[in-house]
């Protein structure tokens, strides 16, 4: 797979006119996630509400076109769903950019997000696309670790 193929679809889109970035101001969750092999940075906010549905998903970062973009597109994925499906839609689309295929419900529940499959292919840009979802991933488990 061409480098340059996997920058069309949703991935030129979210990266061009992202959709979800933006300082929530009223945030009850923000973490901040570091590829520590080329320095892309997300800060992931979220408004969750009493019942831990994710009311609203935003981030700010910096990094290229493909972690931007899959932050974007994940902010947008899991806006109104309770923060334990948003995790599990976290953990399908960390297996599907590792190699694992998705299945069709899995595809269907990442919507946009699984149009940057192909990244699989491409081992130095896996950890691009998958730092929004692990800075989703640790805010839960910084959730959880709090409430024991």
């Amino acid at each position: 797979m061409a480098l340059d193929s996997i920058y069309q679809g949703a991935l030129l889109d979210h990266s061009c006119n992202p959709t979800c970035r933006r300082v929530l101001a009223n945030a009850t969750h923000t973490h901040e996630g570091v590829n520590a092999s080329c320095g892309d940075d997300v800060t992931l906010s979220l408004v969750l509400d009493e019942s831990n549905v994710i009311q609203e998903a935003a981030f700010t970062g910096n990094g290229c076109a493909v972690s931007q973009a899959s932050a974007d597109i994940m902010a947008s994925v899991i806006s109104g769903k309770p923060l334990a499906e948003a995790v599990e839609l976290a953990d399908a689309f960390i297996a599907m950019i590792d190699g694992a295929e998705p299945t069709p419900e899995q595809k269907e529940a990442l919507g946009e997000a699984a149009e940057l499959q192909g990244v699989s292919r491409m081992p130095a840009r896996a950890k691009c696309a998958q730092l929004g979802w692990r800075t989703l991933q640790e805010i839960a488990a910084d959730l959880a670790a709090s409430a024991v």
